[in-house]
């Protein structure tokens, strides 16, 4: 597959700050790409320029597409930051749906030689679907965090009037001992408290912040790659499995008995599909693509994070 070359290549992110974005702004900069955000807040890279904007008032300086080749859209409000009210669901979806909106208006009326952009989705479309294995061609759920992902990916899909390459990337839950899911699983483990959630069954499609980087990278690098691809770890596990194997890496036993469905959804309400929720998503289309796993098998990943 024909690769761009990473002279003078410049990539603008959105959501630069989080912690995928982060690391990808080191992996680029080591590339030789030119990188720059887009953000609520000025920046402390000085290797990187940031740009600001306002998505609640449309706001956007319009100098942030300068030089710009590629645009990474990571930016959107944490799915489980906030109680789910309907205020909190709004911001939820416009926080992504407005943002890539703004900077496609920006594109149309302003002068550039943006030719991509690269936007993140989320496993939630698929929702729960119990042992049924997803692929890319599967349809959509019903519930919220699938909206929200139909929403994101729709508005994300209005470039092609633009004449761009899209891509986007279903993404499942991140491992990564300094924030999202893990550590706030691993904890109870930590504790002697460790349990698994409801039945234990639920299926959890996992991956390594590494590879969310590295496939990432792949898809700036690779022009021939559109459309969209799952971006989860090629064996998934169960919950039960998961707890196992954070609990066999950090050396604690587990001896307490599942977390009753019921708990969780008395204290999360409709949030609780976030962990009882059974997501079983295929890899094979980006491995098929050529893009090789780092961390393909849970433990090997754990063994990396916790060292």
């Amino acid at each position: 597959m024909k690769q761009q070359p990473s002279i003078n290549k410049h990539v603008l992110i959105t959501g630069g700050t989080g912690l995928i974005g982060k690391s990808l702004t080191i992996s680029l900069l080591n590339l030789g790409y030119q990188v720059s955000h887009l953000s609520r807040e000025s920046g402390n890279n000085p290797n990187v320029k940031t740009y600001l904007w306002d998505i609640n008032k449309g706001e956007i300086d319009e100098h942030c597409l300068d030089g710009v080749d590629t645009v990474l859209h990571l930016a959107g409000a944490g799915i489980a930051d906030k109680r789910w009210t309907d205020k909190r669901k709004a911001e939820i979806i416009e926080s992504r749906t407005r943002s890539i909106g703004l900077i496609y208006l920006l594109i149309k009326n302003n002068p550039n030689k943006v030719n991509t952009v690269i936007s993140a989705s989320a496993t939630g479309y698929y929702s729960d679907r119990s042992d049924e294995l997803m692929t890319e061609e599967s349809e959509p759920n019903t519930d919220f965090m699938a909206e929200c992902c139909i929403a994101w990916e729709k508005a994300v899909d209005e470039g092609r009037s633009l004449g761009l390459r899209l891509l986007k990337f279903r993404t499942g839950v991140v491992l990564n001992k300094d924030g999202g899911a893990l550590p706030q699983m691993a904890m109870p483990v930590k504790l002697g408290l460790g349990s698994s959630f409801g039945k234990g069954k639920q299926w959890l499609p996992w991956i390594h912040w590494q590879d969310v980087v590295d496939m990432y990278l792949y898809g700036i690098e690779n022009i021939n790659l559109t459309g969209v691809y799952n971006m989860v770890a090629p064996n998934p596990v169960t919950n039960k499995q998961f707890t196992r194997a954070i609990a066999t890496q950090l050396h604690h036993p587990l001896w307490l008995p599942n977390v009753p469905s019921f708990v969780f959804k008395l204290l999360l309400g409709e949030m609780s599909i976030i962990v009882l929720g059974s997501t079983k998503v295929s890899a094979k289309k980006i491995e098929k693509e050529g893009y090789l796993f780092k961390y393909s098998i849970l433990a090997e990943a754990l063994k990396e994070i916790y060292g």
